[in-house]
């Protein structure tokens, strides 16, 4: 596996390429251009010197996130095609630096919804939280200004001003939407796309919804075992894969997250991993903790060994963090816990492997 760190370039992160450099055992950054709108293409130029830019740190970019997919394709609007040209477009670019996985969704709308971006935790420390009724009762428009007012002047993934402009507007178009159209209307961007994937080596890796249930009305698909099967099914090709994310799945505690590790990754289907922890307060009520097992309610241990004994070898970076000793930055994508999590996650592999060769032996 490589162990890489989310890195978002262009003056949009307060950490630095030498900042990561010196975290043990990371290999490269993820990263993308946050300032190139929904549907346009990713200038090569542009990318060439982001490549160039990261390399000069030791440093290698081998896995974009999130080349965003435009919500007239989500809706099967008449003017999907011009953006899923632009989609390849793009793809056929970022294989000129080398790019290998593209981590993307498919939610509508919005991405991740918390209803806290800075909850306090006894030890000190502050954490993206969620409860479920706050987010049942709050209209998406206010939680978007909760959000602005939370996150330290940082743009969030997910939640760009661009979209914010219309959302809701764009919410009222999904409630002509079926989950069966939605269906449909994944499968016809996989199908333009795939061959593209195939043709330029660039695999694409899902990200699952985040909470894995329905918000605000809208179609929420990829949530369960169930659900990642069928969509693997819309287009058997092994470039057409997941991000198997544990927290985004994990958060339904009905998601067995090492046995959907097993299964997906056993038939080479996870491209990439973002892995990281929360703690339950009750069915849908979690925060985000520290990596570690002891400090959550996932067994991180068994998700990175269901990743080794299944012969992973793709990417893998630590997900969203605390915020500890005191620093202050984006929510979720601080430095110091993250870079806790790089070397927890590096310490179980190492002795998972050197377990693994034990027995052998």
């Amino acid at each position: 596996m490589k162990m890489v760190f989310r890195w978002f370039a262009g003056g949009y992160d307060k950490i630095t390429l030498e900042q990561i450099r010196q975290i043990p055992g990371v290999k490269g950054v993820v990263t993308s251009l946050l300032d190139i709108p929904v549907g346009e293409v990713w200038p090569l130029k542009r990318l060439q010197a982001l490549k160039k830019e990261i390399e000069d740190y030791d440093l290698e970019v081998e896995v974009i996130e999130s080349v965003n997919i435009h919500e007239d394709i989500k809706l099967g609007e008449k003017t999907r095609d011009k953006y899923i040209q632009a989609y390849i477009d793009t793809m056929k670019n970022l294989s000129q630096i080398g790019v290998k996985v593209i981590c993307y969704n498919f939610m509508p709308v919005l991405d991740w919804a918390r209803s806290d971006l800075a909850r306090p935790l006894n030890d000190g420390s502050k954490t993206m939280a969620y409860k479920h009724e706050h987010i049942l009762n709050i209209d998406p428009k206010n939680l978007a200004h909760q959000f602005d007012e939370q996150s330290d002047g940082f743009e969030l993934p997910g939640w760009e001003p661009d979209r914010l402009k219309e959302m809701s507007a764009t919410i009222e178009k999904y409630k002509d939407i079926t989950e069966y159209q939605y269906w449909k209307n994944i499968k016809y961007f996989l199908d333009s796309v795939i061959p593209y994937a195939e043709e330029y080596d660039i695999k694409l890796a899902i990200h699952p919804d985040d909470p894995p249930w329905q918000i605000f009305g809208l179609p929420r698909v990829i949530t369960s075992r169930d659900n990642i099967r069928k969509f693997l099914d819309l287009n058997k090709s092994p470039y057409n894969g997941i991000t198997l994310c544990t927290g985004s799945l994990g958060s339904n505690k009905n998601n067995d997250i090492p046995a959907i590790v097993r299964e997906f990754s056993g038939e080479g289907r996870v491209h990439f991993a973002h892995v990281r922890n929360l703690k339950f307060e009750s069915e849908k009520d979690f925060y985000e903790s520290a990596h570690m097992s002891q400090c959550g309610s996932l067994d991180l241990f068994e998700i990175v060994k269901a990743l080794y004994d299944t012969g992973f070898t793709g990417y893998i970076r630590p997900d969203h963090g605390r915020m500890i000793w005191g620093e202050t930055g984006r929510p979720g994508y601080g430095l110091y816990d993250r870079a806790l999590g790089v070397t927890y996650l590096n310490g179980l592999w190492e002795a998972i492997d050197k377990m693994s060769r034990k027995i052998k032996i």
